[in-house]
């Protein structure tokens, strides 16, 4: 119990000597995002993720054999959008490799912008999700959850990809003393699950009392701070800022 909350507290207050300086903290909240954006593309844009491709890949399937409630267009449309995402975000990756913290800025930056345009769509909408206002927001968010997943993959911070989840509850799992592991990390894995939940709970909330543009407002400020402090965090000399070794 010791060793994880003192993992949780170097997590959310990382140590100066620390090789990931302020990332772990950044990315958790990148994390919250990402629980607050599949909730907006869940809940109300017709069962669709624009995060967790794992899940969209099964919607696809389960699509395609019949299964009601669910859009094979929207499915395809979301992957492509992440891909083209992703796509970007691991040119940004080579182009600003140098320096971790002015690429994470860069990059929360970028998927504020693509977050404002998708409130502009839903604000000029009053919140009602036509046709196309569903498929804007999926490619919207759908950028913006691509250039996040292979931006978080360059910076290289374990157990903090921001959406897959999976491997790091497996990790948790299978690495604990019970399993006979050495245990790494507990607090950041837990850190990492427990954001993705509180992101998911919040944004279902909202949107449980219609909230779509104050769901998508949160989603940009907190995009908003987390580049804001990437950018003033990162300086030129940090040591923790050059690429993963």
């Amino acid at each position: 119990m010791r060793a994880l909350l003192t993992d949780a507290a170097h997590t959310l207050v990382p140590p100066k000597d620390d090789r990931h300086g302020p990332l772990p903290p950044l990315l958790l909240a990148l994390t919250v995002v990402t629980g607050l954006v599949d909730a907006v593309s869940y809940l109300a844009l017709g069962h669709v993720f624009v995060a967790n491709m794992t899940g969209n890949v099964v919607f696809l399937g389960f699509a395609l054999a019949g299964a009601d409630g669910l859009s094979a267009l929207a499915s395809v449309v979301s992957m492509a959008a992440f891909l083209a995402g992703a796509l970007g975000g691991g040119r940004l990756g080579t182009r600003f490799a140098a320096h971790r913290g002015r690429l994470l800025a860069l990059t929360a930056a970028l998927q504020a912008v693509l977050v404002a345009a998708a409130l502009v769509a839903a604000a000029v909408s009053h919140g009602r999700v036509t046709t196309p206002v569903q498929y804007t927001l999926i490619v919207l968010l759908g950028l913006a959850m691509g250039l996040q997943n292979a931006v978080a993959r360059r910076l290289g911070v374990p157990d903090l990809t921001t959406t897959v989840l999976t491997l790091t509850l497996t990790g948790l799992a299978a690495d604990s003393a019970p399993a006979g592991g050495a245990a790494p990390r507990p607090g950041r894995r837990i850190l990492s699950v427990l954001a993705i939940f509180v992101g998911a709970l919040a944004g279902a909330a909202l949107l449980a009392h219609d909230e779509l543009t104050l769901t998508l407002g949160l989603i940009l400020a907190a995009l908003v701070v987390t580049a804001l402090t990437a950018r003033r965090v990162s300086s030129p000399k940090a040591s923790w800022a050059g690429p993963v070794k």
